[in-house]
């Protein structure tokens, strides 16, 4: 079957079975909307909540930062995953007996002020939003590439889908249909991972495939990776770092506390029956999510070996039929990689070259204007390699390779069946529509129970308050398409932003409201609001969007190392420690915290059983 027919086959049945998930599962009461009734079983809500976690970033995004990091994009895997365990520990038992619907519902009545509850408020929809830029932009993407339309128009399909099942489902409709995405993405991040293993090493799975020789030759596939891209100028695969140790410390704290306060992901902690299963829930999560996590170094290893074995012939990989297999012979004879031979004529590049190219993510510049596809770090200080280079006349890289395409593109360019291209197109798309759902469910919930319900009409109506939800969903909904459509200037790094504002605002806030009787009010509005502040000021400034007076606070905070060799993505840190500290501070000059308060502070921590989430 045709490859495009059987993508549509594949992406059309996907979408017709969370479709029809949403509307047997759709919400017909405040409590289904927000928290699907408090009853979800906790290996169902596991997987739910892989689901919702994994979004774009993860399926699409992590393996292409991985492949271009290399070892350094270990900060992705022990941050995340790491911020479940955090999440397991410390926060979802204890959320989960205080018995809301929403995080900002506990701050206002732990820190017993409205104000701490709005200010809350503010600073889930800053994440939320931020978040949903990337998830838009990878539903974009992924139907760009495998249904033949425009990026614009894929966003617009993937608003309509989603309005669809979560408008009317709320959490409840979402909960279900994330359990099928979640099948689906696994899915389609295994199947391929497996094949492309197999091909290179003759071990199918991949994480004993990455440490394993290449198929054929005594050679093992990391110091093949090495090899090569050493060749091409770039630094070894195996120990490059994501920055300075400091830096790669701070930023694998960032991601874990900002995973740990990403306000999408506790909601799901509210939907199960008791304190354990909240606590149960979690650990099903990290079972669920290591299957991906695990999986996703082979991959971003294997697809950066492929993607040189087409383009660079001296490689050594050779694309048959049957996938990529070693040439030996190639490896022996080719050894000169700047010879003329080592590069791929433009005109005979492979069908999935030309695919991609359509969707802009993949750029070919004739720098030297011999016809061939020259690819190799051009700002390479090893002279040896920029020697060569020259001397075989090449002018500089001159192709551009988008990160995202790493996972969604690597079945094509191992010339895997057409069934595995589309699984991994449902796949794609999947993850991306999934978290989007979850996201655009914290900001209606915030919106309409939290403003709403909360400060602008406690005395609205369960029927109201339902109505007020879903109107806001669907508002949160355009809102997001928007953002999708017109991203701002920083949206390269919006995941990373959304991590880092939730690590300095959210955590802190939720930590110190489990754990300290001390804490008052205005220490936590003080110190969400310094963290929030700091955070920005940082990110903004170190992207050049500050100016005044005419001073560039980039050369202040930026420059080449920025504040301590810190990158924007790992300052959540820095923003974490400054609201920790200010919280405090403040907290000392004013009243003690209310008796009664701290009374339901011990209460939380009493590890006994909950009763239903009331939402009042």
């Amino acid at each position: 079957m045709e490859l495009q027919t059987t993508i549509y086959i594949f992406v059309g049945l996907s979408f017709a079975l969370y479709l029809g998930i949403a509307f047997w599962a759709r919400a017909g009461s405040t409590s289904e909307f927000y928290v699907a009734g408090g009853g979800v079983h906790p290996v169902t809500n596991g997987m739910a909540t892989a689901a919702d976690w994994m979004s774009a970033a993860s399926f699409i995004s992590m393996a292409g930062l991985i492949s271009n990091m290399g070892y350094g994009g270990a900060v992705f895997l022990m941050g995340w995953t790491g911020g479940f365990v955090l999440l397991a520990m410390l926060l979802a038992p204890y959320l989960r007996k205080f018995g809301k619907f929403t995080v900002p519902e506990f701050i206002g009545d732990r820190f017993y002020s409205m104000a701490a509850r709005n200010v809350a408020v503010l600073c889930l929809l800053i994440i939320s939003l931020t978040y949903i830029i990337g998830q838009m932009t990878g539903v974009g993407v992924t139907f760009a590439r495998f249904l033949g339309v425009s990026s614009e128009q894929g966003i617009y399909i993937g608003m309509a889908i989603v309005f669809m099942y979560a408008v009317f489902g709320g959490m409840k409709g979402i909960t279900y249909t994330q359990v099928a995405q979640y099948m689906v993405l696994i899915a389609a991040y295994l199947v391929p991972a497996f094949f492309i293993s197999l091909n290179l090493t003759g071990n199918f799975l991949p994480q004993l495939g990455l440490g394993s020789s290449m198929a054929g030759t005594d050679v093992s596939l990391l110091s093949k990776l090495d090899q090569v891209v050493t060749d091409l100028g770039f630094g070894q695969y195996t120990t490059s770092s994501a920055g300075s140790m400091l830096n790669m410390f701070f930023y694998t704290v960032s991601l874990m506390i900002g995973t740990a306060g990403l306000p999408h992901v506790i909601v799901r902690f509210f939907t199960v029956p008791k304190v354990a299963d909240a606590r149960s829930s979690a650990g099903w999560a990290l079972v669920f999510i290591a299957l991906l996590y695990t999986t996703a170094p082979a991959v971003g290893a294997m697809a950066k070996l492929n993607l040189h074995g087409t383009v660079n012939s001296a490689v050594g990989l050779t694309q048959t039929a049957e996938g990529i297999q070693v040439n030996a012979d190639a490896v022996k004879a080719n050894g000169d990689l700047y010879a003329t031979e080592a590069s791929l004529v433009y005109e005979q590049r492979p069908d999935w070259m030309k695919r991609w190219e359509k969707t802009g993510l993949l750029k070919w510049e004739d720098k030297n204007a011999d016809g061939r596809i020259q690819y190799y770090n051009d700002a390479t200080k090893n002279e040896v390699a920029k020697g060569k280079a020259e001397a075989a006349g090449w002018k500089g890289n001159e192709l551009t390779v988008n990160a995202d395409i790493i996972v969604l593109a690597n079945p094509e360019i191992a010339l895997l069946p057409n069934w595995v291209i589309a699984l991994v197109a449902a796949g794609g798309l999947a993850a991306a529509l999934s978290t989007a759902a979850g996201l655009l469910l914290a900001i209606s919930s915030a919106i309409s129970h939290d403003l709403i319900k909360g400060a602008i009409k406690p005395d609205i109506s369960e029927k109201g308050e339902l109505m007020a939800g879903k109107i806001a969903m669907a508002v949160a909904i355009f809102v997001a398409g928007w953002l999708g459509l017109n991203p701002p200037g920083f949206a390269a790094g919006t995941v990373a932003l959304a991590f880092g504002i939730a690590a300095s605002t959210i955590f802190p806030a939720l930590m110190m409201g489990i754990f300290s009787r001390t804490v008052t009010d205005k220490g936590a509005i003080a110190g969400m609001l310094a963290g929030l502040f700091v955070t920005l000021f940082y990110v903004f400034a170190h992207k050049g969007l500050f100016f005044i007076k005419g001073t560039d606070y980039v050369d202040m905070v930026g420059g080449v190392n920025g504040f301590f060799t810190i990158t924007p993505e790992a300052f959540g840190t820095v923003g974490a420690i400054v609201n920790f500290a200010v919280a405090y501070l403040v907290s000392k000059m004013g009243a003690p915290v209310p008796r009664h308060i701290q009374e339901l502070v011990e209460s939380v921590r009493v590890p006994k059983g909950a009763g239903v989430a009331t939402g009042h």
